[in-house]
């Protein structure tokens, strides 16, 4: 995939998904081919996870110090999931897309919300695992959570899933493979729509045309 031309504002992409579907990893291989691409890191609360790095995986905050955020309004959009804060940082979406560069909101359906409201041309995808019980493998095999956690995420994975219909893509993680040249399709679509290539390509346009 080649990279958005930077005299082109770039587009902002929701990605919401059931925990365990495989949306970080999908977001993750498309933004290593793709450096056209940025992955807002988001503020949250929540403990670091084994292997996860400040700043890198998430902005590790206190909880005091993402309420003063809030009161500032410094979030695009902010949530309360499984007792923790999360939040995405407005000035960083803005700057970023003005600099040219698209941007990946790995957020969920209620921040989808809050998103759309205050920037409507955002386009938001969903991905789903194939079954139940492969969301189940998923969320076992990954030993990060006790039992108690993993019952509420599957218990929290039919909420999540009924809001599917919000969203203007919907992709189903069975193959890996396959449901990334998905995602990929879905932005490459994007960048060749009439008014992306209208600003991209304007001398070739005057040249043809003259």
């Amino acid at each position: 995939m080649t990279d958005t031309n930077i005299e082109a504002l770039g587009t902002l992409y929701i990605v919401s998904a059931p925990s365990g579907a495989g949306k970080t990893s999908l977001v993750k291989a498309l933004t290593d081919a793709d450096s056209g691409v940025l992955v807002s890191v988001s503020h949250t609360t929540r403990d670091m996870r084994p292997g996860e790095e400040d700043g890198v995986n998430y902005n590790f905050v206190a909880k005091d110090a993402f309420l003063e955020m809030v009161s500032r309004s410094d979030f695009l959009e902010h949530a309360e999931v499984f007792g923790n804060y999360y939040g995405t940082s407005q000035s960083w979406v803005e700057s970023t897309l003005d600099s040219g560069r698209d941007v990946i909101l790995e957020i969920d359906w209620q921040g989808a919300q809050q998103v759309r409201r205050l920037m409507p041309e955002a386009l938001s995808i969903f991905i789903v695992p194939p079954s139940k019980q492969a969301l189940q493998e998923r969320l076992d095999g990954r030993g990060q959570d006790s039992a108690d956690v993993i019952d509420g995420r599957m218990k929290e994975a039919a909420s999540e899933t009924s809001h599917y219909a919000e969203f203007d893509y919907l992709i189903v993680n069975d193959q890996f493979d396959a449901a990334l040249e998905e995602l990929k399709s879905v932005l490459r679509a994007r960048r060749v729509r009439i008014e992306a290539q209208k600003e991209k390509i304007t001398s070739i346009l005057q040249d043809l045309l003259s």
